[in-house]
Order: structure tokens, then sequence, then C-alpha cells
């Protein structure tokens, strides 16, 4: 079944969208702040994630960029700010969605089924002439086989996944390598060794940020 993890501090507001998760058969687990919301994503396996904005503790702006430093969970914003601002920084931080409160109930379940549906586990994409087999480890290039290393498949299978979307080099090495401070010539090195067996593929450096492969 699928579970969903509601964080929102207003008890009442907390208890509706459980109610209508529920009734459309989600399974759901709430907290109410930010620091317990991290530790329940780090430890636990979820679908899909409703975050609230002004929470105690950790908000959830914060909880947002520390979750995108080890994990790609779907992120639905559900929030009283409604500033552009806001919404940008959000959606940079690759979340799925942003409702901004009063919403409606009924929209709030078909906008979590729509982004249920888009982010579907693939166990394989194209792109293309690059197409990448995530279950067997395999990537051919117009049609021949390219023999990656370990680290170059992880890299590659983290844009390829977030393909069209600034990848930082920051979340690449706490993907990757499991945190955020490395030498930046391991890195650079990786994405050389990339472009060196993929000739032309369409990775474009975003200078002093990271990368986007480009569809």
């Amino acid at each position: 079944m699928t579970k969903i993890l509601i964080v929102e501090d207003d008890k009442d507001i907390n208890n509706l969208i459980k109610e209508v998760l529920e009734g459309a058969d989600y399974q759901t687990e709430s907290v109410f702040n930010g620091k317990d919301a991290l530790q329940l994503i780090q430890q636990e396996k979820y679908d899909l994630v409703i975050l609230d904005i002004m929470l105690p503790v950790i908000n959830g702006l914060d909880v947002l960029r520390e979750v995108r430093t080890f994990c790609e969970v779907p992120i639905i914003m559900l929030t009283g700010v409604d500033d552009e601002y806001t919404q940008l920084l959000s959606f940079k931080q690759l979340i799925a969605d942003y409702i901004v409160k009063p919403f409606s109930p009924l929209v709030l379940v078909e906008r979590v089924k729509n982004v249920l549906r888009l982010n579907t586990a693939k166990s394989e994409m194209t792109i293309g002439d690059l197409h990448v087999d995530f279950e067997a480890c395999a990537v051919s290039w117009k049609g021949e086989s390219v023999r990656l290393t370990k680290k170059e498949f992880q890299i590659l299978e983290l844009l390829v996944k977030r393909c069209d979307c600034l990848v930082t080099r920051a979340q690449l090495m706490q993907t990757i390598w499991g945190y955020g401070e490395l030498e930046t010539r391991v890195l650079d090195n990786h994405i050389k060794h990339i472009r060196k067996k993929i000739a032309g593929i369409p990775l474009k450096t975003m200078p002093g940020l990271g990368y986007i492969l480009e569809s």
C-alpha cells in the first residue's frame, strides 16, 4: 500500500488530510514538527511526503533542503505561504507540487494521485540516444553498450532521473559519496570520464552550481 507522511503542526488540518487520504486507500503517518519528520524520512521509506512550511523546531524549507541531500522522495508543499520567492525556492529543491491553503480536500487527493502516477518507479529510461536500465545497471548510447564504473553509473542514474532539472554538486556528492564535502576534482574527474565514454551526451555544466542532463 502507498505510504504517505503528513508533516503539519495544525492538528485539525493534519487530521483532515489523514482522513481524506485514508479514505482514498492510502496508508498515512503524521508528525507535527520538522525534526520528527527528518528522523522518520531517514528511517522509513515513504512514497510521498506532504510538508508544511511553518513548522516548529525545524521549518519546512530547512526540512526540504536536508531531505534533498539524501533522498528523492516526492514532496508536496502544503502551506499558507503563497509568495513567489518561496514557491520558486521550493521548486528548485525538486518538489513535486505546491498547494496553498486553504485547499480543497478532494483536489488534494487528485493532486496526490497525479504526483504518485508521475513518480512511479521506472526500471529503465530513454533520453534521446541514451538508454539506461537501472535494474541491470546497463547503459547504451546510440545502440552501443557503454561500460561505466559503479560511481559513474550512480552519477548518471541521478542525472537521468532528474532530467532537465539542475542537480547540484552538493546533491551529487551527498548522494553518491554520502557527504557534501568532497575534493572537487573527484567529482570533476567522474563527470569527465562519463563525457568521454558517452561522446555527445547532452550534459550541461552550470558553473558554480552543478549539471543538467537535457532531454
